[in-house]
């Protein structure tokens, strides 16, 4: 990293940050004793921090800025939106312009069976109005005993309630003895870590079929709908094997039962389609949205919900009794729709297919011979490498596991790289917009971060 100033005082903000800010996801007493980063600015894919280093945004914030930071036309369409109108609801009958066209403009670019969405604020949001409308849609068609949704261990829906609940994180469980009733969970198909002497494709249908096992011990009078990510992110960037998605597929169209993609991470051009779906061929009833619908530069979510499930909720009639104050907020609406444009204009989607997705993958699977990288993987942009102390043995694993992770993680910060640790994987989902020179930059740096890490591992006697 290169320190060009230092134009904000750094002890001051971190100082007041630990006085008064309660952080997402966080330890916030060994993060005070440490000190918080400050970004103070950014620029396509790279940050700035407050002592003036630049770092390459390897997340892409949080899996989100698919059209880079900094982009003025988002920003000059929220200022003229909202000297317009800046703020109605969408209850009571009444409706704007700005969420009309982000509607119609989400029926053109979502698979054929989506004609409708309903807005919300967050993935999490969106994820909770998908438990009250699966329920919902079963009580409409006379089935309110179809109560059970079936998600999978180490999948991430969200962090409100029902959110949690249909994710499978331990952890998060365990803080306010979650899962509500009515949540089951499945294992992940995750063959690095969980598919012992199968091969890849026996593992898929192994994983495929436990969804089966789970639906005829339940019932398929009593199961209403499954919910995954196409790709899981938070988990740890687990792409399937290639057997596993189409043997999901036969399974739900034999039984009467929802199936919801989670599409917060995989959509928008994430996979090098619009969808992850799209992706893996797979027909979903629901599909969750947020992160990349606007870049980040504004919060927004929503579920696009398939003619099937409209038929349900909407022509039978009745009153669903949710929605958000912000439901399809204008401004909002206006960062999405010039977000949109941005992605097709520059024809971003195609880009991640056919140019830069398989230029950096090719350059990330290369680091899979790096002593400490067990795997290397990456489908579109979005990535991990599976850190291990010997190669080439998937049952050995680190002791502690997060420790190495995180060790990396701190390592490839100080070194200007924002990488994820998930567990002992390093994760990487970087903006769409990167361009050649700076994917290999993010490589390089990745590099180096293995290196520093596997050095220090040695110095500590860890290898």
């Amino acid at each position: 990293m290169t320190a060009v100033s230092n134009r904000y005082p750094t002890a001051q903000l971190r100082a007041l940050d630990a006085a008064h800010h309660f952080h997402p996801f966080t330890d916030t007493k060994a993060l005070n004793a440490e000190g918080s980063r400050i970004i103070t600015a950014a620029k396509g894919v790279w940050l700035t921090d407050s002592d003036g280093n630049r770092i390459l945004d390897g997340m892409a914030g949080l899996w989100c800025a698919q059209v880079g930071h900094g982009r003025e036309e988002i920003a000059d369409a929220v200022h003229r939106q909202m000297t317009e109108l800046s703020y109605y609801n969408t209850f009571f009958k009444t409706t704007h312009p700005p969420v009309i066209a982000l509607a119609e403009k989400l029926a053109e670019v979502s698979p054929p069976q989506f004609n409708r969405t309903f807005f919300c604020s967050s993935g999490s949001e969106a994820n909770d109005t998908v438990f009250r409308m699966v329920r919902f849609y079963w009580d409409q068609m006379g089935k309110p005993e179809k109560k059970i949704i079936i998600g999978r261990w180490n999948g991430y829906h969200g962090s409100t309630l029902a959110g949690t609940s249909l994710g499978g994180m331990k952890a998060m469980h365990e803080q306010g003895d979650l899962p509500v009733p009515g949540v089951r969970h499945i294992p992940q198909p995750y063959w690095f870590g969980e598919g012992g002497d199968m091969s890849p494709a026996e593992f898929g249908i192994w994983a495929a079929r436990e969804l089966e096992k789970a639906i005829d011990h339940h019932g398929e009078d009593k199961v209403a709908a499954f919910i995954a990510e196409p790709i899981q992110g938070a988990g740890g960037v687990i792409i399937p094997p290639e057997t596993y998605w189409p043997e999901v597929q036969r399974i739900l169209k034999e039984r009467d039962i929802l199936f919801v993609a989670d599409e917060v991470i995989c959509g928008f051009g994430r996979l090098g389609t619009w969808f992850g779906s799209e992706y893996y061929g797979i027909e979903p009833d629901l599909m969750p949205i947020a992160k990349g619908l606007t870049s980040g530069y504004l919060p927004m979510g929503g579920v696009l919900v398939s003619d099937k499930v409209a038929a349900g909720v909407i022509d039978k009639g009745g009153e669903f009794y949710h929605g958000y104050t912000y439901s399809g907020h204008p401004a909002c609406a206006a960062a999405a729709l010039a977000n949109l444009e941005i992605i097709q204009r520059e024809k971003l989607v195609e880009r991640v297919a056919n140019d830069i997705g398989p230029y950096l993958q090719a350059r990330w699977r290369a680091l899979g011979e790096h002593p400490l990288v067990g795997e290397a993987r990456m489908t579109g942009l979005v990535g991990a490498l599976e850190l291990v102390p010997e190669k080439g043995n998937r049952k050995k694993a680190f002791p502690n596991t997060g420790t190495v992770g995180t060790m990396c993680r701190d390592i490839s910060f100080r070194n200007g790289l924002i990488m994820r640790a998930v567990r002992d994987s390093m994760i990487i989902s970087p903006p769409l917009v990167i361009t050649h020179g700076e994917a290999d930059q993010l490589v390089a740096i990745a590099k180096k971060t293995l290196d520093d890490t596997h050095a220090e591992l040695k110095r500590r006697g860890m290898i």
